[in-house]
C-alpha cells in the first residue's frame, strides 16, 4: 500500500491485522475461500510492511539508515528460509491449517509489543489529513495482478502466444498506463489526495536505481529459494523438512552479512558494496548452474551461503542509500514504492520459474536442466543489478544538503 493508504488507517488497528487475517485463512473450507482469505491477508501485509519500514527509517535517521536497514533486511532474507523449515515441520506433523494458525500466537506477541513500544498516532487537526487515492488503487493493484496472471497462464500453457496470456498482458498495460496518466495529471492539483505512488520520485536516478535493484533482488532471491528445495526433493529424494534445512545456509549468511553490510554502507556509501555483493551473488548462481543429481549436497549448500552473503551486500546498502537521500516527507512514499516493487519482483520471479520449469520439461530435457534455466535467469537479473549500481551515489549527501521535499517531489505523498 502507498504512504497515503498507510497513514489513513489508525496505527493500533494495524498492529494485529496481518496475523489475524493469516489465522482466519486457516479456517478456509475450500479453494475459493482460501483465495479470498489470502487476499485479505495480502491487504493487511500491504499496510503493515511499508509502515514498519517508514517507522524504522524515521527512527534511525540518515546517519544510521544502513545499520537499521541491515537489521530489517536480515529478517526479510532469513524469514522465507525459516518459513521453509517451519513449514516442513508443520506439514510432516500437523494439518496444513497450522501453516496459517501458527500466526495467531505470533500476532498476539507482536500486538503486545506494539502496544508497549509503538507510540500512538498524534491527534490531527480537522481537515489536515490525506485521503486515499481510490482511483490509483483501482488501477495499480489490478494492473500488477494482471501482469502476474499473464506469466502464470504462460507457464500453465507452456506458450506465450495464447489469448489467455495476451488478454492479461493487454489489460496490465492499459491499467498501468492509465495509472501513469492519472498520477502525473493530478499530482499537483490534488493536495489532499496525493497519488498512490508519486511518479516524480523516479526523477531521481539514485531512487530509481535503488528500487529497481531491490525489485531484481526480490526476483532473483525468490526464484532461487523457490527452486532449490525442489532440486533437493527431486534430485536427492529429500523430504520437505530436510529440503528446508539444506537451504538454511542462505539464511545463516544473511544473518551474518546483513548487519555488517548496513554498517559499512553508513561509512562508505552503497555503490562499491553493491557491486561486490552482486559479483559474489553472480558467482553463486553460476555455481548452481553446474550442479546435477550426482552433485554432493555440500556444494549447493556452499553456493546458497555465498548467494545469501552476496545479496546481503546488495540489499542493505541499497535500502540505506535510498533512505539517506529521500527527504523526510517522502519517506512513506519511498517505503511504499520499495515494498510494492520488491514484492512484485518476488511474484514475477516465482511465475517465471514456473514458466521455465514447465517449458524446459516439455522439451524432453533432463529435469535438472529446468533448474539450470532458473539459475541462468537469476544470473541475468543480477547482471542488471551490477549495471544499475553505477547509478547509486558514491557517498550519499548529508541530511543538511539533501533536497527539500518541494524540490524532490513537489509535495509530500
Amino acid at each position: 500500500m502507498a504512504g497515503s493508504a498507510v497513514r489513513s488507517w489508525p496505527a493500533r488497528a494495524r498492529r494485529a491485522s496481518r496475523s489475524a487475517s493469516a489465522s482466519v485463512t486457516g479456517l478456509a473450507w475450500n479453494v475459493g475461500s482460501l483465495i479470498v482469505f489470502r487476499v485479505f491477508q495480502g491487504l493487511a501485509a500491504g499496510v503493515l510492511d511499508p509502515l514498519v519500514l517508514t517507522l524504522l527509517a524515521r527512527a534511525a535517521g540518515p546517519g544510521r539508515a544502513g545499520r537499521v536497514m541491515g537489521l530489517m533486511g536480515m529478517v526479510l532474507s532469513a524469514g522465507p528460509v525459516l518459513g521453509l523449515i517451519l513449514g516442513g515441520i508443520i506439514l510432516e506433523s500437523f494439518s496444513w491449517r497450522w501453516m496459517f494458525l501458527i500466526n495467531l500466537p505470533i500476532g498476539v506477541v507482536a500486538l503486545l509489543g506494539a502496544v508497549r513500544v509503538v507510540p500512538a498516532d498524534p491527534p490531527r487537526a480537522p481537515g489536515n489529513g490525506t485521503r486515499l487515492d481510490v482511483v490509483g488503487v483501482g488501477l495499480l493493484g489490478p494492473g500488477f495482478a494482471a501482469m502476474v496472471l499473464a506469466l502464470t497462464q504462460a507457464a500453465d500453457r507452456s506458450a506465450v502466444v495464447a489469448w489467455q496470456v495476451l488478454v492479461p498482458v493487454a489489460l496490465a498495460a492499459a491499467l498501468l498506463a492509465g495509472y501513469g496518466l492519472h498520477a502525473l495529471r493530478g499530482a499537483a492539483a490534488r493536495r489532499r489526495t496525493p497519488p498512490l505512488i508519486d511518479l516524480r520520485l523516479f526523477g531521481s536516478a539514485g531512487f530509481s536505481a535503488s528500487v529497481g535493484i531491490m525489485t531484481l533482488v526480490g526476483l532473483s532471491m525468490f526464484a532461487t529459494l523457490f527452486v532449490l528445495p525442489l532440486y533437493y526433493q527431486q534430485e536427492h529424494g529429500r523430504g520437505t523438512l530436510a529440503s528446508g534445512l539444506l537451504v538454511a545456509p542462505f539464511a545463516l549468511a544473511a544473518v551474518i552479512a546483513m548487519p555488517l553490510s548496513g554498517r559499512l554502507s553508513d561509512r562508505f556509501g552503497a555503490r562499491s558494496l553493491v557491486r561486490g555483493g552482486a559479483v559474489v551473488a553472480l558467482l553463486a548462481e553460476l555455481g548452481f548452474t553446474r550442479i546435477s543429481g550426482q552433485t554432493s549436497e555440500v556444494w549447493p549448500a556452499l553456493a546458497a551461503f555465498a548467494l545469501g552473503a552476496g545479496l546481503s551486500f546488495v540489499g542493505a546498502p541499497t535500502m540505506g542509500s535510498m533512505y539517506r537521500t529521500l527527504p523526510a516527507a517522502a519517506v512513506p512514499q519511498g517505503s511504499s514504492v520499495l515494498y510494492i516493487l520488491n514484492q512484485l519482483g518476488a511474484a514475477i520471479g516465482v511465475a517465471v520459474v514456473t514458466l521455465i520449469l514447465t517449458t524446459v520439461g516439455n522439451d524432453g530435457a533432463e529435469p535438472v536442466a529446468g533448474f539450470h534455466g532458473v539459475y541462468w535467469f537469476a544470473m541475468a537479473a543480477l547482471a542488471v543489478v551490477l549495471a544499475a549500481s553505477v547509478l547509486l551515489p558514491r557517498r550519499e549527501p548529508s541530511p543538511v544538503s539533501a533536497p527539500t521535499p518541494a524540490a524532490a517531489t513537489g509535495e509530500s505523498g
